[in-house]
């Protein structure tokens, strides 16, 4: 297999093995573990990987983004010291985790995730905007007529998707049918946090020069007292759309601080990808990794206030 090594962009193919943990499950972007000998769906403490592996439209990409995992992890670290006051939060310690995977793992308490993307937006773009303009309506929300690329919502909305099972494709559907698959005084509860979350990290995005126009969340019930937490990553640039304000501009496609830059390049005549006939995406070019890093590295340094 290849290996992860500082500067490189080589990512695992297998899952590394570690010393008194057993690996559970293996996504596109993160690896997770549970202490040996202890059954995943029963484990209250895990540990959650974050590799330097990037996905796209549903496929994980070859090569990887250098240290992608170590600034993904400092980044939902950042946001869960800040956000800890409004919702608990999975993890445990980012200190005493095993030293092959250093910098880019958490242990976390166990969850039962609730089957939801929890996704807040304040700006019309991507998915949003395909299902404006294809209905008049974003997740339930029925907006106002005339609005384009990357048009301001204000209040911001919730929308909910499902959570598809790797490989199958989120699906966007609408608050009520949310409510239906999992009972309202959930979804309330998520809609609560999930827009409570969104305006905190919105309003400190704003003092750095950042738009936060969208992000998504994901929500688990406890495994040792059913407690509802944040869990998985939180608004990091895999996870939510950062923009620029000095270059906003309403009408256009915004240069970006996250994964945009590169699903952008995929579905550019550049990348020669027919994405309609269901074909692997072709592998990064080294500059599409540059670049892709250098954004991850700047949304890391103007969101934190710090060096990485």
């Amino acid at each position: 297999m290849s290996t992860e090594r500082d500067g490189s962009t080589e990512t695992l193919l297998t899952a590394p093995v570690l010393p008194g943990w057993d690996h559970a499950v293996g996504g596109k972007v993160r690896e997770l573990y549970v202490p040996a000998g202890t059954d995943p769906a029963e484990a209250t403490e895990v540990l959650m990987v974050a590799t330097d592996r990037i996905s796209a439209y549903d496929h994980a990409l070859q090569p990887g983004i250098p240290d992608k995992g170590r600034i993904l992890t400092a980044i939902s670290l950042f946001w869960f010291e800040q956000l800890a006051d409004l919702v608990p939060n999975h993890v445990l310690s980012a200190q005493d985790v095993p030293t092959e995977v250093a910098g880019r793992a958490l242990r976390c308490r166990g969850l039962d995730m609730v089957p939801l993307e929890c996704v807040a937006r304040s700006y019309l773009t991507g998915s949003g905007l395909a299902d404006y303009r294809a209905s008049g309506a974003v997740g339930g929300h029925h907006l106002p007529t005339g609005l384009t690329e990357a048009s301001r919502l204000d209040p911001a909305i919730f929308t909910p998707a499902t959570k598809a099972e790797q490989g199958d494709h989120d699906e966007n559907i609408t608050v009520e049918e949310a409510r239906e698959r999992l009972g309202a005084a959930l979804v309330d509860a998520l809609e609560h946090l999930t827009l409570a979350v969104y305006e905190r990290a919105r309003a400190i995005a704003a003092e750095r020069g950042i738009l936060l126009a969208d992000t998504k969340l994901e929500f688990g019930h406890s495994r040792t007292d059913g407690t509802l937490l944040l869990g998985d990553e939180v608004l990091t640039p895999d996870s939510s759309r950062f923009w620029s304000a000095a270059d906003y501009r309403e009408g256009r496609t915004q240069p970006s601080l996250d994964k945009q830059f590169v699903r952008d390049w995929l579905t550019s005549p550049a990348s020669g990808w027919d994405r309609a006939a269901d074909a692997p995406p072709p592998a990064l070019p080294a500059e599409v990794v540059e670049q892709t890093r250098s954004r991850y590295v700047e949304a890391y340094e103007r969101l934190t206030g710090r060096q990485f």
